[in-house]
């Protein structure tokens, strides 16, 4: 079992940044892909970003990248996500995930809030 706890979200205008925290506990961290995800109001959760176990590998949405930055110190046990240049549409909670493999999330966070004010 593995417990995500998300914090870092809050009211930011458009063009500002943000940094956003995922601390894992429970069983081995680095064993896992981690990812961060969101959903906007009326909208489908959809896939942000990824990072593999040793961080060597991140991939991202189109919509995100060259903004956002996946990290992970295996050693906090935790991701984080970097988001800079934000804008309106950014705005929903965003959940990270924890999995084995990228194809299967397994655990889940409660989620933070991030609101871009244009």
């Amino acid at each position: 079992q593995v417990q995500l706890v998300e914090s870092g979200g809050g009211l930011v205008q458009a063009g500002g940044s943000l940094k956003l925290s995922c601390a894992a506990s429970g069983r081995t961290f680095g064993n896992y892909v981690m990812g961060w995800f969101r959903q906007a109001p009326g909208k489908e959760r959809e896939f942000v970003a990824r990072i593999s176990w040793s961080g060597g590998i991140t991939y991202y949405a189109d919509s995100v990248k060259g903004r956002f930055t996946i990290s992970r110190d295996n050693a906090k046990n935790t991701v984080y996500l970097q988001m800079n240049s934000l804008k309106p549409e950014d705005t929903a909670v965003y959940y990270c995930a924890a999995g084995l493999v990228t194809t299967a999330w397994d655990y889940w966070g409660q989620g933070t809030q991030v609101t871009v004010s244009s």
